[in-house]
């Protein structure tokens, strides 16, 4: 499959070029005796005002969890075996301010309520409680949850909870944002409803996201670019671009090209002969 052009760089920053937002070369990580990821090289460039989501899918152990976690510094994932990780023209040494992260496991303090789980990062940053608060109520409208301020994890649904933790993360306004199969866990109607909110989130936001998938037709739909991963060991086998979509999920599964290249991913990732991954 072709892939489309790149996106090109705005005229007024052609001669004023910006680090990467990421750029890894020949990044290999092993676990004991077994090689985990295998000579990983990609680079994702600084957009400003406008971001960049790169979907990396692939089947499970393929190395795609490893992968994000080494670009957000967490041990024991990183650091690296091999290879060199920068970010924003500097070595990746550790967590980072600069890096959110999001799983399926929500992160929520369990003892603190929805507006004080989402204002926790501003109190660690130091923010005076009438800010932070106003700001956490601003991202409770975000993210559609008026009316739940006061209330309690598990007293929320797991659609209810996931929101939270994205708003929790992008409150702090880091420029990466690496998600770890957030949706995974929920049924299928709510992760289209999440799949949606996080487009919505990530326009006004123009942050750059990593985003963990099993799912082909979640990453053709959230992706601007799709990073295709090969297991045992784990590497980029494919690099294709698809633009972020201008419809609905709903809309989308109508259009003959979204169909398509969900179709052509679903293929590569099923195909396990030898070989496949380079085809």
């Amino acid at each position: 499959m072709d892939a489309l052009p790149t996106h090109p760089q705005p005229p007024e920053l052609k001669d004023r070029p910006l680090p990467d937002v990421v750029d890894f070369r020949e990044v290999t990580k092993r676990f004991g005796d077994k090689l985990v990821l295998d000579k990983i090289t990609f680079q994702v460039a600084d957009i400003p005002d406008r971001g960049e989501l790169v979907a990396i899918v692939g089947t499970s152990g393929c190395g795609k969890s490893t992968l994000a976690k080494i670009i957000a510094g967490l041990s024991p994932h990183f650091p690296q075996s091999e290879g060199t990780t920068v970010s924003f023209g500097k070595p990746i040494e550790g967590p980072s301010i600069d890096r959110g992260v999001v799983d399926q496991r929500y992160s929520l303090l369990p003892h603190l309520t929805v507006l004080d789980n989402i204002a926790f990062g501003l109190r660690l940053a130091g923010m005076k409680k009438r800010e932070r608060l106003a700001r956490a109520r601003e991202w409770i409208g975000k993210i559609g949850l008026e009316g739940s301020e006061s209330k309690y994890p598990h007293e929320l649904s797991g659609g209810m909870q996931q929101r939270v933790a994205i708003a929790s993360t992008l409150i702090l306004k880091p420029r990466i944002v690496l998600m770890d199969e957030p949706f995974g866990a929920l049924d299928p109607k709510i992760r289209v409803q999440m799949q949606d909110l996080l487009i919505d989130l990530w326009e006004a936001q123009a942050s750059t996201i990593f985003f963990i998938t099993h799912s082909a037709e979640e990453a053709v739909y959230l992706g601007d670019r799709v990073f295709r991963m090969s297991a045992n060991p784990g590497r980029i086998v494919e690099k294709l671009e698809f633009g972020r979509p201008a419809k609905k999920l709903s809309d989308m599964r109508k259009d003959k090209d979204f169909r398509e290249h969900v179709e052509y991913l679903l293929l590569k990732l099923e195909d396990r002969t030898p070989n496949a991954a380079a085809k």
